[in-house]
C-alpha cells in the first residue's frame, strides 16, 4: 500500500458547547453560548491559531424541543443561524474556511447563491456550501402544508438546485467589471452570462447580481452516506464528510465514492472525504477516560430516549430502557445513519441506554479517547490507509475539546509530517489543495 504524500485536512465542527449531547450541562460549558458572539469568536480564533482547513456549522430548519417531556431536559435548541454567525466569523479570522449547511429542499437557488458568493466575497474566499436535503419530515411543517419529499426524489432535486447554483455562479467572467470612469462603462456586457434554466423543478433566468467569487466558486461539500448521496458527492462535491466508525468500513466507504467519480470527469483528489471524529485527549489515558465519563453522567435519560426516537423516527420511550432494542421500521424518508444504527444495536445485543448513551456521544462517528500519541496512530492509521483525507473534528465538549485538541494532537501530528505548520494560501481552495472551477461559458469549458 503506498504511503499518502499529502497533508492531513481538518474541519471543526462548531456548535455552541460541544457535539456530546450533555456538554451543555459541563462546568466549563457557556450557559448562554448560542447566543454569545464572543464566545463563537474565541472557539474561531482557536481553531485558526490550530491551523484547521475551515470551520463548519450545521444546521437544520426545525427547533427539537423534545416535547412529550414536561421538564425540558433537553441541548441546545436555538442558536445563531449559522450563516449570520460566519458572516460575522469573517471578520475575526483571516485563513481558516467558513462552511455552513443550507437546504435544497427549502431554499430557492437564486437567493443561496447569492448568499455564498457574497460570503466568499468578504471573506477574501474562504466560504463553502454544505448541500443537504434534509432527511426530517418535520422540517417541512415549517415551510408548507405540503408532506416532505421521499429522499430519492429530495435528492433529484438537489442535483438540479446545485447545478443552478453554480452556472448562477458563473454570471460573469473574472475580469467583466470594467468600472472605467472616463468612458463610462462599468461592465463588458460579453463577459456577463444569462443562465436561462428551465428544468424539472426550477426554472430560473439569471444572471446573478453577485461579482464572481474570489475562488471561482465557493466549496461545495456534501455529508450524503445513501447510494443516492455518494452519487451526488462524486458528481458534485469538494468535500464529503461522513460518519463511519471503524477503520474498514471508513476504507470502503472511501474506495467506493473515489471509484465512482470518473464516469463525472473527476479526479479521486478533486474530492476531500472527512469522515467526523470524536476526540477526547489528555496526558494519560485515565486522564482522557474520566473527561469522558463526566459527559456519559451528564446525559438524562429522558432526553437520550428523546433524541435518539427522533433520530429513528421511532417511539422508544414506550420500551424498557434497559430492555432489547426492538425491530425498527424501515422508512424512505429517514437517512441511512437510522440502518447503520440499529445493525451496530443488534450486533452488540445493546440496551436502549446504551444505545442513546452510544448516539448521543458520537453521533454514529469515530470516537477516540486517549494520549496525543493515541489520536495520531488512529488519524495516520485512517489517512494512510486511504480511509481519509481528513477529518472533521467533533469536539465533545467546548472549549476544553478544542483547547485540548490543538494543544495536544495538533503538535503530535506536525511532528510526524501529517499536518501543517502553516496555511499554504489565502482561500479555502488553496488550503485544501481543490482547483478553482472554470467557468462553463470559458472557451473550450465542456459543452462549448
Amino acid at each position: 500500500m503506498a504511503i499518502k504524500k499529502d497533508m492531513l485536512k481538518l474541519g471543526f465542527f462548531i456548535r455552541p458547547t460541544g457535539h456530546h449531547i450533555g456538554s451543555w450541562r459541563h462546568p466549563e460549558a457557556q450557559a448562554d453560548a448560542g447566543v454569545n458572539l464572543p464566545h463563537f469568536v474565541e472557539l474561531a480564533k482557536t481553531a485558526e491559531r490550530g491551523l484547521f482547513d475551515m470551520i463548519f456549522s450545521a444546521d437544520s430548519p426545525t427547533a427539537f424541543t423534545a416535547e412529550a417531556s414536561s421538564l425540558h431536559r433537553t441541548h441546545y435548541v436555538a442558536w445563531i443561524e449559522p450563516f449570520t454567525l460566519l458572516t460575522a466569523l469573517a471578520t475575526h479570522t483571516t485563513n481558516i474556511g467558513l462552511v455552513c449547511t443550507a437546504s435544497t429542499s427549502f431554499e430557492e437557488p437564486y437567493a443561496l447563491a447569492r448568499r455564498f458568493a457574497s460570503l466568499d466575497i468578504v471573506s477574501d474566499g474562504r466560504a463553502g456550501w454544505n448541500v443537504v436535503t434534509t432527511g426530517n419530515p418535520a422540517a417541512a411543517a415549517n415551510f408548507s402544508d405540503e408532506p416532505h419529499l421521499p429522499k430519492a426524489e429530495r435528492y433529484r432535486k438537489a442535483r438540479e438546485f446545485t447545478d443552478v447554483v453554480r452556472g448562477l455562479w458563473d454570471s460573469w467572467d473574472d475580469d467583466a467589471f470594467i468600472r472605467d470612469r472616463e468612458t463610462g462603462v462599468f461592465f463588458d456586457r460579453s463577459k456577463m452570462h444569462v443562465l436561462d434554466h428551465h428544468g424539472a423543478y426550477y426554472n430560473v433566468r439569471g444572471p446573478l447580481n453577485v461579482a464572481r467569487s474570489p475562488q471561482g466558486q465557493p466549496v461545495i461539500v456534501q455529508a450524503g452516506d445513501s447510494d443516492d448521496g455518494r452519487e451526488m458527492a462524486a458528481e458534485t462535491a469538494e468535500v464529503m464528510f461522513t460518519a463511519n466508525e471503524e477503520l474498514a468500513s471508513a476504507q470502503a466507504f472511501y474506495a467506493d465514492v473515489k471509484s465512482r467519480m470518473g464516469k463525472f470527469g473527476r479526479r479521486p483528489e478533486d474530492l476531500k472525504i472527512m469522515p467526523g471524529l470524536s476526540v477526547i485527549v489528555a496526558k494519560t489515558r485515565q486522564e482522557a477516560q474520566d473527561k469522558f465519563q463526566q459527559l456519559q453522567d451528564l446525559i438524562h435519560p429522558e432526553i437520550g430516549i428523546a433524541v435518539l426516537s427522533r433520530k429513528m423516527g421511532f417511539d422508544f420511550s414506550r420500551y424498557p430502557v434497559d430492555g432489547p432494542v426492538p425491530e425498527i421500521p424501515e422508512s424512505d424518508v429517514l437517512s441511512s445513519r437510522v440502518g447503520a444504527l440499529v445493525s451496530a444495536a443488534q450486533r452488540d445485543n445493546l440496551t436502549i441506554r446504551e444505545l442513546y448513551q452510544k448516539f448521543c456521544s458520537t453521533r454514529g462517528h469515530c470516537s477516540l479517547i486517549g494520549t496525543p500519541v493515541d489520536v495520531a496512530d488512529e488519524m495516520q492509521a485512517w489517512h494512510e490507509g486511504e480511509a481519509a483525507d481528513g477529518f472533521n473534528f467533533i469536539a465533545p465538549w467546548l472549549p476544553g475539546g478544542l483547547d485540548d485538541f490543538v494543544n495536544l494532537v495538533v503538535p503530535e501530528l506536525q511532528r510526524r509530517g501529517l499536518y501543517r505548520t502553516a496555511y499554504e494560501g489565502k482561500t479555502l481552495r488553496d488550503n485544501l489543495g481543490l482547483r478553482t472551477p472554470v467557468s462553463r461559458y470559458a472557451v473550450g469549458a465542456p459543452g462549448l
